[in-house]
């Protein structure tokens, strides 16, 4: 488990837009995604995967959960932009997938989700 100094450092790490979220408001926003996904490395996949090292992953890739063709087809790896792009239409984004969230169509809240999805699934700087 990460202390409130780890947080802020992961967090003064990211590039700008992200470094200067609210992960507070983040957490809140995910209240939205934990229905179906969860966080902890090695959690349990549910509706969704579990996003436990999501960043740097390819699309559709994640052992032991069943993508829809359209995910375990596409050719591109999670970035904050990806999510970013996922999060406001994620049937615009990817047609064909099986997420029935509609989104999260305030750009502030997505920043701030993206913020702390990295700071809470194992997201590191890279050096």
């Amino acid at each position: 488990m990460l202390g409130d100094e780890e947080r802020a450092a992961i967090l003064a790490s990211l590039p700008l837009p992200y470094s200067e979220a609210d992960t507070e408001n983040g957490r809140r926003v995910f209240a939205r995604c934990r229905s179906c996904h969860t966080l902890p490395e090695g959690g349990p996949n549910m509706t969704g995967p579990n996003l436990w090292g999501v960043f740097g992953r390819q699309a559709g890739s994640l052992a032991g959960y069943n993508y829809s063709p359209a995910l375990r087809e596409a050719d591109f790896t999670w970035t904050a932009e990806q999510l970013d792009s996922w999060l406001n239409n994620p049937r615009g984004f990817l047609p064909g997938n099986k997420m029935a969230f509609a989104g999260v169509r305030d750009e502030t809240d997505r920043r701030d989700l993206i913020a702390w999805l990295k700071v809470e699934t194992g997201y590191g700087p890279e050096t």
